[in-house]
């Protein structure tokens, strides 16, 4: 089977859209996705600075959503047609799987990031029989087509616009999970979120959502303002005392703050604008020491990293969906379409800041 595909063949290159060949159909447990639409996530563009850790060529893309075209066996519980978005791979066996926590499974970084489940790799090459490595984050879905484990899907309402939900597999999922699961947020609790980007933003509307009075920080004018339109109070970066004025707006500190930057100085921020037994989550991975200000962790303040919202994506998926349908979560003004072609204007308007959530359209269409 030969289809489109957007290719990266070296960490500094820009990406190629190449025709790809999959040898085989899918095995069982595997299911075959025609993708409508997947999101561009930092993720995706992180490959470039951990150059020599995730193997190259590599057809990349981890929120994809679709339909599938092909099941390998009844096994699956999908049938052909249906309409899926993808998430994370997982084994499915170890503690954390068994433990509703897949996000923390053993082999995530193996599965995920580091070449995945290699046997697959001779079934996907380019047209000159070069492998490409398989199964990013369990799916490599810059492309016509992806082989997916089934338990990376979750099946979903097909009167929703499939092209625009992919993103709800990482993304979305990141900042939404984080306030419903890592936080718990509910009614009159107080939140600050550092970093009004895709994860950021998904935070503040889930957080509107459970009612929570929500503090925005960014320092793009463009991303304050859409915050301010999904009901967070705005306030820059650089403002002066920031923690201060936090405390003020929000009667003492805020319950929770979620760190989408990996900044040292805005996770001291984030610390010192907590109430007392408040809760900071870190989402992005930290690439630098980071040392802590004195007085940020008394007085019961915790720190901790969140991976993936800490959510079953089958459980949480569905949850979004039907917040979107009631207009409570609406994920669809951070997101600008790209033909798959325009990958690497698309990645470019992401890295600069000028679109919050590009997704990549196979079949061309733009707005």
């Amino acid at each position: 089977m030969k289809f489109g595909a957007a290719v990266l063949r070296a960490y500094e290159d820009p990406f190629t859209i190449e025709e790809v060949m999959l040898t085989e159909g899918p095995a069982e447990g595997e299911i075959l996705v025609r993708i409508s639409g997947c999101g561009l996530c930092r993720t995706d563009l992180a490959v470039r600075r951990s150059a020599g850790r995730s193997p190259l060529p590599a057809v990349l893309g981890h929120e994809g959503a679709g339909v599938v075209a092909e099941t390998g066996g009844a096994g699956t519980g999908f049938d052909v047609g249906d309409h899926v978005v993808l998430s994370f791979d997982s084994c499915g066996h170890c503690r954390s799987c068994r433990s509703a926590a897949p996000a923390y499974c053993d082999s995530f970084a193996s599965l995920n990031l580091f070449g995945g489940r290699g046997e697959n790799a001779a079934r996907f090459t380019d047209t000159a029989g070069t492998a490409l490595a398989p199964r990013w984050f369990g799916q490599s879905s810059f492309a016509e087509y992806a082989m997916v484990p089934a338990r990376n899907a979750v099946r979903v309402d097909p009167s929703l616009p499939l092209e625009l939900l992919g993103p709800l597999g990482c993304g979305f999922l990141t900042g939404a999970g984080a306030v419903f699961n890592s936080f718990g947020v509910g009614p009159g609790d107080t939140l600050a979120v550092f970093g009004a980007g895709a994860v950021g933003l998904a935070a503040v509307m889930a957080a509107h959502a459970a009612g929570a009075v929500t503090v925005a920080v960014d320092r793009h004018p463009g991303r304050l303002a859409l915050a301010e339109r999904l009901h967070a109070l705005p306030l820059p970066a650089a403002s002066v005392a920031l923690p201060d004025r936090i405390q003020r707006l929000t009667g003492g500190g805020v319950m929770y703050a979620l760190d989408t930057t990996g900044s040292a100085g805005l996770i001291n921020d984030a610390l010192r604008s907590l109430s007392p037994t408040g809760h900071l989550g870190l989402v992005s991975r930290l690439r630098t020491a980071l040392p802590l200000e004195p007085g940020t962790l008394d007085r019961g303040r915790r720190i901790s990293h969140i991976c993936e919202g800490d959510a079953v994506p089958g459980l949480l998926i569905p949850r979004l969906t039907a917040l979107w349908q009631a207009g409570l979560f609406p994920f669809d003004q951070l997101i600008r379409l790209y033909p798959l072609a325009d990958i690497n204007e698309a990645e470019h308007d992401c890295d600069t800041g000028r679109v919050v959530k590009p997704v990549l359209i196979p079949d061309g269409r733009k707005r």
